[in-house]
């Protein structure tokens, strides 16, 4: 019995021994970051011409001017209404999509090639994508010759002066790059669903409306949880579209200006006690978001039962 147990124990110490590399990289590039992230927080450290203003220690004071100057509300505003532009087209095409490509009955062709054709944007990076758009729809770019020619518009439009058309765009080009990935991922979800349910829902008479609201979307929650979560996530990081789009601006009127780009003025100008702040600031907003999500979502489900 001895013997048994000596060998278990030595088993388990090769489970230990292949987690370090993770311990290792995770504290090397994430718990030691972020230590150094809420220390530097607490400290008034810039750099002002040639001259390095700190480190002093300045406490809470970095958070004040935060929120004194209303700019992390804005930006925060800004943030989620470009993310939720791009977020309900994604869910509710990628879940249209996902229904289509696994219902049997349809006995669509070509879905290999089609699935495809939806995941490539994924994997066209977000720069070439922006740089894209905004020669598409420059003041005299491509869809402005199209509109004025066909006599739809007089004059061309400024879409980059225009607070709607710009969050638009930026939300139409996360919702082009991402219902892809979003519906591979659904999809996955709905194969596992057991198909005797949908059998038993048909011989009971359920419509095809019926089973998709009754049967898939409830089965599906756990999924589009993480989907919505780790979208949220994304969203609250978005910085590569709108950066690019409006040259690093956030124009028209700092409408387009996002968290992430706000962060970046701070460390681009070497102010780490602001982009520190800010950066806690950001990692408290997604984690009081996500866990919104999950109280709702074990609320809605305890009311069922």
């Amino acid at each position: 019995m001895e013997k048994k147990r000596s060998k278990v124990v030595s088993y388990n110490k090769w489970g230990y021994i292949f987690l370090i590399p993770f311990f290792v990289v995770y504290l090397l590039f994430q718990f030691i970051p972020l230590v150094s992230t809420i220390w530097n927080s607490f400290f008034e450290n810039y750099r002002s011409g040639l001259t390095q203003i700190g480190p002093n220690f300045v406490g809470l004071a970095n958070y004040k001017t935060l929120f004194t100057n209303g700019d992390l509300l804005t930006y925060t505003r800004n943030t989620m209404i470009m993310w939720i532009i791009g977020f309900v087209p994604q869910i509710f095409f990628s879940l249209l999509l996902g229904a289509w490509f696994t219902d049997p009955s349809l006995r669509l062709k070509f879905q290999q090639f089609f699935k495809t054709v939806i995941y490539l944007p994924n994997l066209i990076m977000a720069s070439a994508f922006s740089m894209l758009f905004f020669t598409l729809f420059a003041d005299s770019g491509p869809v402005n010759s199209i509109l004025v020619q066909s006599g739809i518009l007089t004059e061309p439009f400024k879409f980059m002066s225009n607070v709607t058309a710009t969050r638009s765009l930026v939300g139409f080009m996360n919702f082009i790059m991402w219902f892809g990935n979003t519906t591979i991922l659904l999809m996955a979800g709905m194969m596992g669903i057991d198909q005797s349910l949908f059998e038993a829902a048909e011989v009971d008479g359920a419509t095809a409306n019926q089973i998709f609201f009754k049967i898939t979307l409830p089965l599906l929650r756990p999924i589009l949880i993480y989907v919505l979560i780790t979208s949220l996530i994304g969203g609250l990081q978005m910085f590569d579209v709108p950066q690019i789009l409006t040259n690093g601006t956030g124009d028209p009127a700092r409408s387009s200006m996002t968290l992430i780009m706000y962060l970046n003025r701070h460390l681009f100008s070497k102010n780490y006690g602001l982009g520190g702040a800010l950066s806690v600031m950001l990692f408290i907003i997604t984690g009081i978001l996500s866990l919104i999500v999950f109280r709702f979502n074990s609320s809605s489900t305890k009311s069922k039962h």
